[in-house]
């Protein structure tokens, strides 16, 4: 009510990001995401370092990987235009996380409001919380569970690997050194290993980067899950969804036979996700810029 046109500007500013640039959705929902899992759903992820702030962005889950930052600050702008200090940094992420999904042919759904921004942020909350691409499924699930998220809030919100990039780096040890004998990784198909070992070398090549699904990469469907089913999840995060957890595995042959479930529980676990510890009433602030706390 406090700003009506909210949600109409971040769709538009959104909407011209993604036109330019497809990957640029994925990037955005990530965000979200790696917000969250750190401290909350408070923005932390967008400040800079400066002061007593060392940012988050120079973790490793962030570090030469996160990006949309540009957008985020668009969007914060023009709000800022339309209602000063009104809307938070942590509900434009929300916001265009929803908004992303929706322009890549996803699901919509009712974004809740409200959330305020931090004035801290948390670099060790960054390397310790976000799930990585290698480790093992019981850590990952931990670490969901740990913000409150069960085994279907993981295996739905792992479908965002339906669109968006990953770079060679975060998958390289399954191609040629998966559990310290030299071997590639036994899951993983063998002639699409030989695919990616063309442009993922055993040295050099850290930031080039692969499809998360080769089938249908720009577009938010269920493709995701077929291919895990088929051995050929990019990440060794994805790929155990289907290899070492019977109930995930169970999840990842619904959701590949049902796309409309999918996008079901997809949404609900992105609503979930983004009312981990929000900050509200006089908790945290409304900034004015997304990068740096409001000067006192």
């Amino acid at each position: 009510k406090s700003c009506p046109q909210a949600q109409e500007i971040v769709k538009s500013v959104v909407a011209k990001a993604v036109a330019k640039e497809a990957r640029m959705a994925a990037s955005l929902l990530r965000l979200h995401f790696h917000d969250c899992f750190v401290k909350g759903c408070d923005a932390s992820l967008l400040l800079d370092s400066r002061g007593s702030i060392v940012t988050e962005k120079r973790s490793n889950p962030n570090r030469n990987s996160a990006r949309g930052f540009d957008v985020i600050d668009d969007i914060k702008s023009a709000l800022e235009k339309e209602c000063p200090q009104t809307v938070s940094c942590a509900d434009i992420l929300a916001l265009a996380a929803r908004d992303s999904t929706v322009l890549a042919g996803g699901p919509n759904w009712e974004v809740p409001l409200g959330r305020r921004d931090s004035r801290s942020a948390s670099l060790s909350g960054s390397n310790n919380d976000i799930p990585a691409p290698n480790n093992t499924f019981n850590t990952i699930l931990t670490k969901f569970k740990r913000q409150g998220l069960d085994v279907v809030d993981l295996v739905a919100l792992s479908g965002s690997h339906t669109i968006g990039n990953s770079r060679c780096v975060s998958f390289r040890q399954r191609l040629y050194n998966q559990s310290g004998n030299s071997k590639p990784d036994t899951t993983l198909d063998e002639s699409y290993a030989a695919q990616l070992r063309n442009r993922c070398p055993k040295s050099g090549g850290d930031q080039n980067l692969f499809f998360l699904d080769l089938v249908s990469p720009t577009k938010f469907d269920n493709s995701y899950f077929k291919l895990l089913l088929a051995s050929k999840g990019l990440l060794n995060s994805d790929q155990v969804l289907t290899t070492k957890s019977e109930a995930s595995l169970a999840l990842v042959k619904q959701y590949a036979e049902n796309n409309a479930l999918f996008f079901d529980h997809f949404a609900k676990s992105m609503v979930k996700m983004g009312n981990i510890s929000p900050l509200t009433g006089s908790s945290g602030e409304i900034r004015k810029t997304c990068r740096k706390i409001n000067s006192s």
